[in-house]
């Protein structure tokens, strides 16, 4: 392997685990109730979120490479999307917020021996893309981080609705550092302006 292709798969990997970090930050703090709340009319919620992301990793990671996950029983619901096809978009009753992010970091650790262990042009088959079924793990990559990045969108939003909890990271929030009095004026300043564009 090039120093290059070891720098990038370095670059994406960092990437990668900031956006794992962030998914499970936005769990904290939260009850059971408050964390499988359905937050949007798709039913959208923060465990679920986690979940979705750990059955993202064990498919492109493991599946794409021939690395079946060890236990297939633990993570049955992958198997039921034909009856369910949100099966991995929402923890079931016996499915705890310790659980799901437990499984989730056990996930992060097998996708990292594929990252780690395999050449970034290892070819892979993604049977469930309808384009084709041949990526590299390059490109498959650069396409986990780009849908985990978006599922960090979608839970920054419900964090921020649900109790105020905004921010990039934990210890760095990437906003401005403003009171509740300076948010509220910026808020009303943004109302004001849409609506000076009438309906």
């Amino acid at each position: 392997m090039s120093a290059t292709d070891d720098a990038v798969r370095r670059v994406l990997h960092q990437y990668l685990q900031r956006t794992r970090e962030a998914l499970v930050w936005k769990l904290e703090g939260l009850s059971e109730r408050e964390a499988r709340w359905p937050r949007t009319p798709t039913g959208t919620n923060l465990l679920g979120l986690v979940k979705h992301a750990a059955g993202i990793e064990i498919d492109y990671f493991g599946v794409t490479f021939g690395r079946p996950w060890p236990d297939p029983a633990e993570v049955a619901w992958m198997g039921a999307y034909d009856t369910d096809p949100n099966a991995d978009l929402y923890a079931t009753a016996d499915e705890s917020i310790a659980d799901v992010v437990g499984l989730y970091r056990r996930v992060w650790e097998f996708a990292d021996a594929t990252i780690t262990e395999l050449p970034l042009d290892t070819p892979g088959r993604v049977p469930w893309w309808p384009e084709g079924t041949d990526a590299s793990l390059g490109r498959i990559l650069v396409h986990v981080n780009a849908d985990l990045t978006r599922h960090a969108g979608h839970a920054d939003i419900l964090r921020e609705l649900l109790d105020g909890s905004a921010g990039l990271a934990r210890g760095n929030t990437n906003l401005p550092g403003w009171d509740a009095a300076a948010w509220a004026a910026h808020v009303d300043r943004l109302r004001t302006l849409a609506t000076s564009f009438g309906e």
